[in-house]
C-alpha cells in the first residue's frame, strides 16, 4: 500500500532537456506532445562541435518534372571542327562516286567499242547501225566528259574554279594561296606596264613598252593555263601527273618572278622589267619613274617568296601522300604504251 506523500503516478514528471546545461525545464512549460513536440524551439542551442554542414538550399522547381533543363552545347571551335570533318568526308565520297562511275562509263565504252567490232567483223550491218547510233546518242557526261560551267570572275566568267566546293578542306587553304600567286603575278605585270608607260614618257624607247605589253598578255593565260589548272585538277582528282606538269611550270614561273625582281640586262630590253637594276639607274634622272620601278621590284619579290613558299608547300603534300611513286608508275606506263 502507497504511503500517504507517495508521488502520483498519473503526475508528469519534470523533463530535463539534455541540451539546457543540466538546468531543469521550468514546470510551467509543459510538453503537450511527447518527446517530438517543442512549443518553444528556439530554446534549443545549437550544438557548437557539430561536424555536419547545412545541406544546400534546393532549387524551386527541383520537384517540378515539367522545368527546362540546361544542357551544355559544343563550343563554337568543336563545331568549326566537326564541320570540317564532315566537309572533308563529304568530299572523299564525292571523289569516290566519280572514280566510280569513271569505271562504269569506261566499261560501257568497252562494251560498245566490242559490239561495234565484232558487229563489222561479221558483217551485220543494222546491229552496227544501232551501236553507233547509240554511241553518237549518248549524253556527253556519260563518257566521262565533265562540262565545267564559267563561274569566275562573277561580272564577266570566264574560268570555272570553286575551290570550296571541289577541293578537299585540307587542300582549300594551298590552293588558295597558289591562286593568291596567280592574281599577283597578274597584278606584278600590270604595275609593270604602269611603270615602263611612266619611263617611256620620260624619254624611253617604245620597244620596252612593246615587251611590257607582251609579258602581260602571254604571262597570265600562260600561268593559267600551264600551271595552276594543272594543280586545281590534281588537288581535285589526286592525279599525279597534274602534279608532275605543276611542278615543271611553276619553277619557271619561280625563274622568271626572280629574274623581273633583278632585271638584268640580258635576254629581256633593259628597262621592260620594273627591277632593282633599271629603279638604280632611273631614280638619279627621273624620281617618279624610279619609285615606280622600286615598287615594281618589290611586288616581285613578295611574290617570289610566296611563290617558294607555295611550292614547297605542294612538294611536301605530294611526298607524303605518296603520288611521287604513282607519277613514276604513270610514267613507265606511258613509255611501254608508247614503245609497243
Amino acid at each position: 500500500m502507497a504511503g500517504r506523500y507517495d508521488p502520483n503516478p498519473f503526475d508528469e514528471e519534470e523533463e530535463v532537456n539534455p541540451f539546457s546545461g543540466g538546468k531543469a525545464k521550468p514546470s510551467s512549460q509543459q510538453n503537450y506532445g511527447g518527446a517530438f513536440y517543442m512549443p518553444n524551439p528556439g530554446s534549443v542551442p545549437p550544438a557548437s562541435n557539430s561536424r555536419l554542414s547545412p545541406l544546400p538550399p534546393e532549387p524551386a522547381d527541383f520537384y517540378n518534372p515539367t522545368a527546362t533543363v540546361d544542357i551544355p552545347l559544343d563550343s563554337g571551335k568543336d563545331l568549326k571542327k566537326k564541320e570540317k570533318e564532315l566537309q572533308a568526308k563529304e568530299a572523299e565520297l564525292r571523289k569516290r562516286e566519280e572514280a566510280l562511275k569513271r569505271k562504269e562509263d569506261a566499261a560501257a565504252r568497252g562494251i560498245l567499242v566490242g559490239l561495234i567490232f565484232c558487229a563489222r567483223i561479221h558483217g551485220d550491218h543494222e546491229t552496227l547501225i544501232v551501236v553507233e547510233f547509240l554511241w553518237l546518242i549518248a549524253d556527253p557526261l556519260s563518257s566521262g566528259i565533265v562540262i565545267e560551267e564559267k563561274n569566275w570572275p562573277p561580272f564577266f566568267p570566264i574560268i570555272h574554279h570553286d575551290i570550296g566546293n571541289e577541293i578537299p578542306i585540307h587542300l582549300q587553304k594551298l590552293c588558295y594561296t597558289a591562286f593568291a600567286t596567280l592574281l599577283g603575278l597578274t597584278f606584278c605585270l600590270t604595275w609593270n606596264i604602269v611603270a615602263v608607260t611612266t619611263a617611256w614618257i620620260k624619254g624611253g624607247d617604245a620597244t620596252i613598252w612593246f615587251l611590257a605589253i607582251i609579258y602581260f598578255i602571254s604571262g597570265v593565260p600562260c600561268a593559267y593555263v600551264l600551271w595552276y589548272r594543272p594543280l586545281y585538277r590534281a588537288f581535285r582528282t589526286e592525279s599525279a601527273m597534274n602534279f608532275g606538269w605543276f611542278f615543271l611550270f611553276y619553277a619557271v614561273h619561280i625563274g622568271f618572278v626572280v629574274f623581273a625582281a633583278v632585271a638584268p640586262p640580258v635576254v629581256f630590253k633593259g628597262k621592260s622589267l620594273a627591277g632593282i637594276l633599271p629603279a638604280i639607274d632611273l631614280i638619279s634622272g627621273h624620281v617618279l619613274v624610279g619609285i615606280f620601278y622600286f615598287v615594281g621590284f618589290g611586288l616581285f619579290c613578295l611574290e617570289s617568296v610566296l611563290s617558294i613558299w607555295v611550292i614547297q608547300q605542294v612538294y611536301v603534300y605530294f611526298r607524303g601522300s605518296g603520288k611521287a611513286t604513282q607519277m613514276r608508275q604513270e610514267a613507265a606506263r606511258g613509255a611501254m604504251r608508247a614503245a609497243f
